[in-house]
């Protein structure tokens, strides 16, 4: 099996090493991708709400924050420690530093993933193009031999133009998938990262009387500890 693919390789053409290259980038950018999504940026979004919930209903804002540093820390903890921080000042300061943060998180979530879709594009477009090529120069040649061998010769060269295409879409077709799989997760992350968001920070605005004014005072000592 390696070894026919090897002579597919070798007889697709030139544009089968782009074609190539396009498939190491497209492996590189899917585990990355799922590496960082699926497990570096996972988080137990009920228990992280649930254990911060604690905290904010007994006015205990700087024990949130505490509680917020010492869990794994990802987009939604990240954004909700920097409303934290800012719980002391006004709604629209409040709002303002969750925005801030979120400006910083989001982008690291989406990062790299639209370059599959591109990957996928060109290894298709690559694919026809060396498959033209291929046909050009099978044509060429039949025009210069002898009449009986024109048939064998357009097989052979129509069979090592395909390849090339055949390739392409082996690497375009995943590529897609994948791009779909990721960008997917992506979007149910954000939506948990907002809907996280929004529902705690209603209950520390709720709760604000209970610990204005204890947080006037330490809020900059609790952003040091989170840093």
């Amino acid at each position: 099996m390696i070894e026919s693919m090897q002579k597919a390789f070798e007889g697709g053409g030139i544009w089968m090493w782009p074609i190539l290259v396009c498939l190491v980038l497209t492996l590189a950018i899917v585990f990355e991708r799922a590496y960082f999504l699926y497990v570096k940026s996972a988080e137990d979004k009920a228990g992280l709400l649930k254990g911060l919930n604690s905290h904010v209903l007994r006015g205990d804002i700087n024990g949130g924050i505490r509680f917020l540093n010492s869990q794994k820390q990802g987009p939604i903890s990240r954004i909700l420690k920097a409303g934290l921080l800012r719980a002391h000042r006004d709604d629209a300061e409040v709002q303002a530093s969750l925005d801030e943060a979120s400006l910083r998180e989001i982008p690291l979530l989406e990062n790299r993933i639209g370059y599959l879709a591109v990957l996928s594009n060109g290894a298709t477009l690559l694919g026809l193009l060396g498959t033209i090529e291929g046909m050009i120069k099978c044509f060429e040649a039949v025009a210069k031999v002898d009449p009986a061998q024109k048939a064998t010769i357009l097989s052979g060269g129509i069979s090592e133009a395909m390849n090339c295409t055949a390739f392409g879409l082996i690497v375009a077709i995943p590529a897609l998938f994948f791009f779909a799989w990721l960008n997917t997760k992506v979007q149910h992350t954000i939506d948990d990262i907002n809907e996280g968001i929004v529902t705690e920070m209603n209950l520390v605005l709720a709760n604000r009387r209970l610990f204005s004014s204890q947080v006037e005072g330490a809020g900059e000592g609790a952003g040091a500890q989170a840093k």
